[in-house]
């Protein structure tokens, strides 16, 4: 036991002084990640930190739980800054703080038996520009932050708090009646129903003047936005056009709102991080990756109240204009236990996504396990993903779902409105903001329990085109439903239902059906649909 604690503690030292264990011996340690890779992507590296050290106690810092230690971080990041960077050392303790902002060369590195948990005070928090839900707006500032950062990272195995439960509404439905009870208690109040509880008033404003993606409308003046400060609650991560990125053996947890936001950054590692959230928490989602290149998530787990691992790039004409793709992603060997989403890309997708390869993943009762979502004044393509090699269980919803009809519902709820009868779809002329979903590749994916194999639900004016599904085992309640799609491939796919047609293709173009057993097979206004054993 001894032993291996002192390898351990070997091992990180080595970890903290930035010291590349593989690269000393002449290799590349994700070199594996790029075999076979059917993109090219650059190498993504470890960000490069000074070998040099302080300890939050050396400004003053309690670890009692009690104290506000937001100075002593503030001062801990200046000392370091401005002797060129190096590692900012939490030790044991649990370390209460308001927002920490990063700069160039810092480590935060939050050690095993440490917890730095945000304070839930509100004046703690600015009202920021920023970007969320994929639209130039305002929220409060993250607890962790870094705007235009180079070498940067959050390592050391220990924890990071948000306090979320202070700052998020709640919907009844999400909670056991002994849940509800104990939240009424605590304060706060409910709407006219009943049925939401807001943490304060201006929560409450805020969900009333705001659109269906959270986002406040009308807001002229800083006192409008004042108004509804606890509504623009904090992402808890919010790192912004930052360079040489690593999240590494840390546990996030409670964010207010998402967990870990980096947007428009390069060169970012995400490996051996847990991520949660409470599974009622709104907005309460994992890691969303907004409009970034050249990214490895590897080895970590999620169980959080949204979309799990999320691919974002803008929204809308903000979206558009703004033009940066998400691109470039290696997501491999990560396990979601529930979320809206295992895998998730849009519904903010304006500005495209491309290259993209999810392997060897686990989805463990998420609401759905591949989503992909956008819809009508979105814009932007999304081509070039490769998943391979998933294994999930326990999804209440599809294993597999394109939803170009999104309207800020989670999948589940979106089942539950959607009789699923009508297969005819309103034409609307293709402009810019047509969304475009082509040149996706699935292949080995096991599911244990689905209510439905797969869902396509596209558009008549730009059809999801050239999907490849292959070598899947499926086991659901229903079959497959196509709609509005051209170019699918679906070759070996064995779907054991219980319900219905084994596949319904409907107002498609171009569909092979091989390889998939004895299929019974639901045509609908097509063209060109194969069936070959």
């Amino acid at each position: 036991m001894y032993l291996h604690k002192s390898i351990t503690e070997t091992l990180t030292a080595l970890s903290v002084t930035g010291c590349l264990l593989l690269t000393g011996c002449g290799g590349y340690e994700f070199a594996y990640l790029y075999e076979d890779l059917p993109f090219s992507m650059a190498e993504v590296h470890r960000p490069q930190i000074p070998d040099r050290e302080v300890c939050i106690t050396d400004f003053g810092a309690a670890g009692d739980g009690v104290t506000l230690n937001t100075d002593a971080f503030r001062q801990a990041v200046e000392a370091l800054s401005e002797a060129g960077g190096g590692h900012l050392v939490v030790p044991e303790g649990v370390w209460l703080t308001g927002p920490i902002t990063l700069k160039d060369n810092i480590d935060l590195h939050v050690t095993p038996d440490a917890v730095i948990r945000f304070s839930p005070e509100r004046d703690l928090y600015p009202i920021v520009e920023t970007v969320f839900e994929g639209l130039d707006t305002r929220r409060c500032i993250s607890p962790v932050n870094a705007v235009g950062a180079r070498n940067i990272s959050i390592t050391g195995g220990g924890t990071l708090d948000g306090s979320g439960d202070a700052w998020r509404q709640v919907k009844k439905s999400k909670m056991a009646p002994s849940q509800w009870k104990e939240l009424l208690a605590s304060g706060g109040f409910t709407n006219a129903k009943g049925d939401v509880w807001y943490p304060d008033s201006s929560s409450f404003r805020g969900s009333i003047v705001s659109d269906a993606f959270n986002v406040p409308q009308g807001m002229e003046t800083d006192e409008d936005w004042e108004s509804v400060k606890t509504y623009l609650r904090p992402v808890m991560i919010g790192l912004r056009e930052c360079e040489n990125v690593l999240l590494e053996d840390v546990l996030f947890q409670n964010s207010p709102c998402w967990n870990i936001h980096p947007l428009m950054c390069r060169n970012v590692i995400i490996n051996n991080i847990t991520v949660r959230n409470p599974w009622y928490s709104q907005n309460g989602d994992g890691l969303d990756i907004d409009s970034c290149e050249d990214v490895l998530v590897l080895n970590s787990s999620f169980d959080v109240g949204d979309d799990a691992i999320c691919i974002k790039s803008g929204k809308d004409e903000d979206g558009r204009r703004r033009a940066r793709p998400c691109r470039n992603l290696i997501v491999d060997n990560c396990t979601v236990f529930h979320g809206h989403g295992g895998f998730v890309v849009g519904s903010e997708m304006s500005g495209g996504v491309e290259n993209i390869s999810v392997t060897g993943c686990r989805f463990l009762g998420t609401d759905v396990g591949l989503r992909f979502k956008s819809c009508r004044g979105r814009g932007g393509i999304v081509s070039d993903i490769y998943i391979s090699d998933i294994i999930m269980m326990d999804i209440p919803t599809e294993p597999l779902l394109f939803d170009l009809h999104y309207g800020g519902k989670s999948a589940l709820e979106a089942a539950a409105e959607d009789g699923g009868t009508e297969f005819d779809i309103e034409y609307v002329p293709a402009d810019e903001t047509t969304p475009e979903f082509r040149d996706i590749h699935i292949r080995d994916i096991v599911c244990s329990g689905a209510a439905r194999a797969m869902y396509f639900n596209g558009i008549p004016e730009k059809n999801i085109s050239n999907i490849i599904v292959e070598d899947c085992l499926i086991a659901s309640d229903k079959g497959a439903d196509i709609r509005y799609s051209d170019g699918v491939v679906l070759r070996n796919v064995d779907i054991r239902h219980s319900e219905g047609e084994r596949f319904t293709v409907a107002n498609c173009r171009n569909v092979v059906v091989e390889g998939c057993g004895e299929p019974s097979v639901f045509q609908y206004n097509n063209e060109n649909v194969t069936v070959k054993r």
